[in-house]
């Protein structure tokens, strides 16, 4: 099952008809759309179309739902080419390998299981998104990062704030600064009393400078919990409307593709002519590649919008592709897993508490997933 009205239908249309897509954003600043899985491929793996928002005609709707630029955020890698990109991610892979991630399993399976028993606990009935899907990768990224999991409330509130459409760019720029004022003083705190976290690791490591580290720990802060709450609440709908796929190893790889939470965040910009799908796209003109189209592209995935784990087509862009693929894909993969598994055997009668109809779909967000999803047992 995939959610009503998303992928959005015009992804369909952009997909058949030739060439690529033109629109306006509401800014009045036109953008080519990429739609097809080929396409977006190329256009994430070209060094001719840049990821970095200094560049002009790069795709800004608004601040709300844009890149940082590094005088905004220093560190926020993400909006940066090579070698300036490379230089962090060669920091931070290292944690986010095969190796490291299976190590920190058993704390992710703790993790699981203690808020199992605390849904067990209150009762017969929950809302997954708040009592599961969301403290799950809240606490797994806090950890990790050495932040305290009391001020969780107050990093989701920001991010709701950073990832939501319709917030205005002055509660988006507050929002940030007040992200960043607290992470600073966290970063002060464990310069003095370090811990055994990435926060402190990236300290030592001397590849970040002292500006740049608050805008990397808020990177991966609000990157290591939103995402992943959207896929896990998303994930636990479409296996209780699939029931016979529950325990099966390939759901998660499925679930990436069919869900696609991040379609719109991989913004980007030619910096030289280049020809796309035989357009000409010119330097200076902006690109969004919309990976939700590439991965239900039928000339990619047979029956792209059927949940169909056993698929032989395993290439999906849910992480994007290339230099930017996603850093903490393994990490992703391993809570997700874990809070399936765990969370079908220690409850296996769950069901929704509302029809699907009825849930409420995050299509006011930057990343699409459910406000709410009210279960019971």
């Amino acid at each position: 099952m995939s959610a009503p009205n998303f992928p959005p239908p015009d992804y369909a249309r952009f997909r058949e008809q030739p060439g690529l897509t033109r629109i306006t954003l509401p800014g009045g600043a036109p953008v080519w759309l990429i739609s097809r899985h080929e396409d977006v491929k190329a256009v994430l793996t070209d060094p001719r179309i840049s990821s970095n928002p200094a560049h002009p005609g790069f795709p800004n709707p608004g601040r709300t739902g844009g890149v940082p630029s590094q005088s905004d955020v220093p560190g926020w890698f993400v909006g940066l080419d090579a070698p300036e990109h490379t230089r962090f991610r060669k920091t931070l892979l290292p944690e986010f390998t095969v190796r490291r991630i299976k190590e920190m399993r058993p704390s992710i399976q703790r993790i699981v299981d203690g808020l199992i028993d605390s849904m067990l606990a209150a009762g017969g009935t929950a809302d997954l998104v708040s009592a599961f899907a969301l403290p799950v990768p809240s606490l797994v990224i806090t950890d990790l990062l050495g932040v305290p999991y009391a001020d969780h409330e107050f990093f989701e509130a920001k991010t709701r704030t950073l990832v939501t459409i319709s917030s205005s760019d002055e509660e988006r720029d507050a929002a940030g600064k007040e992200i960043l004022r607290y992470l600073g003083r966290l970063i002060t705190v464990k310069r003095k009393r370090p811990g055994d976290d990435l926060t402190t690791r990236l300290i030592h490591a001397g590849t970040i400078t002292p500006e740049e580290l608050a805008g990397v720990t808020m990177l991966l802060l609000i990157a290591g919990h939103e995402t992943t709450a959207n896929n896990i609440a998303l994930g636990v709908v479409t296996l209780l409307a699939n029931p016979r796929w529950i325990g099966d190893d390939r759901v998660t790889e499925e679930l990436l593709r069919l869900h696609s939470v991040a379609d719109i965040v991989a913004l980007r910009t030619a910096v030289e002519d280049v020809e796309i799908a035989g357009q000409l796209i010119k330097a200076g003109e902006g690109v969004i590649p919309l990976l939700a189209g590439a991965n239900h592209d039928p000339g990619a995935f047979s029956c792209p919008a059927e949940f169909k784990p056993d698929r032989a087509e395993r290439h999906h862009v849910a992480f994007g592709h290339g230099a930017h693929l996603c850093l903490g894909h393994n990490l992703v993969r391993a809570e997700m897993e874990i809070a399936f598994r765990s969370l079908f055997e220690r409850i296996p009668s769950l069901r929704l508490a509302v029809p699907v109809e009825e849930l409420p779909f995050k299509y006011d967000r930057v990343l699409f997933g459910l406000h709410a999803l009210p279960v019971s047992w």
